[in-house]
């Protein structure tokens, strides 16, 4: 992907209003960094950003984000 072309997908398109915004960053940020330390354990070189590299594997429900039930 060439990221100067990336457009910045629909929050709403990606979990459908079924969790927080904040689980989301949360989710994407541990998936980037596992993104990146498996580029340098590989010393792989990838061209896109772990960043969005993270979002898009979200976008294409690649993972799921599992949040626990909150009693009130």
């Amino acid at each position: 992907m060439n990221y100067e072309r990336y457009t910045r997908p629909n929050v709403d398109e990606i979990f459908a209003g079924k969790m927080s915004k904040y689980a989301l960053a949360i989710a994407v940020a541990k998936r980037a960094r596992q993104i990146t330390d498996d580029m340098q354990s590989d010393k792989g070189k990838v061209c896109d950003k772990p960043v969005i590299v993270a979002v898009e594997e979200f976008k294409d429900h690649k993972y799921s984000i599992l949040e626990p039930d909150v009693d009130d």
